[in-house]
């Protein structure tokens, strides 16, 4: 038998993630969307990236193979960029906080994007094979998010909302299969047994 990294998660006996690193994951992800979303919302968008960091850096810590966690992270962060920025660009949605160049996505959006990331190589681990699912979820919930955000204050939905609900909906029907799939390419928690 292999011995464990040190940066390997306790896997409860069976393959991938323990049950307490998928809950730390699912509460992380809520603390830190609320964390931003409130941040934005409330004038002090400086504190979702703040709470953000430590839950990113734990979940980077903690990953079998921390520096392909990092890519996942990184590559979800600039995709999110990307098309947030699109979503401006579009005249879809705007952004009163967070922004450092007019008519880019804020950085506490981008945060967002990273800490979505990371669900999927915990919590939403499950959903990386199933992208045809995936794809529905990331239509239905990414405008949820994004309708529950601008409810809170963090950004206007601006005129048709829907819209711009629905090209968040288009976004995130491709965005999240295609981080489902790059995080199991990946695969930064499968672990040192596995790997073997």
């Amino acid at each position: 038998m292999l011995a464990r990294a040190p940066s390997d998660l306790p896997t409860s006996g069976r393959a991938g993630p323990s049950t307490a690193a998928i809950l730390l994951n699912v509460a992380g992800f809520q603390l830190g969307w609320f964390a931003c979303v409130l941040g934005a919302a409330h004038g002090v968008p400086w504190l979702g990236p703040l709470v953000a960091a430590p839950i990113l850096a734990w979940h980077l810590a903690s990953a079998a193979r921390p520096g392909r966690a990092a890519l996942l992270l990184a590559a979800a962060a600039l995709a999110g960029f990307g098309l947030d920025t699109l979503l401006i660009r579009a005249e879809r949605i705007a952004f009163a906080q967070g922004i450092l160049l007019d008519g880019f996505a804020p950085y506490w959006m981008v945060c967002l994007w990273a800490l979505f990331a990371s669900t999927f190589d915990l919590s939403l681990r499950w959903l990386r094979a199933k992208p045809v699912l995936a794809a529905v979820l990331g239509a239905v919930g990414g405008p949820l998010a994004y309708w529950a955000g601008a409810r809170l204050g963090a950004a206007t939905l601006l005129e048709p909302a829907w819209a711009g609900l629905l090209l968040v909906g288009l976004v995130y029907a491709v965005a999240t299969p295609v981080l489902g799939l790059l995080a199991r390419e990946l695969d930064a928690f499968a672990t040192a047994e596995r790997r073997a």
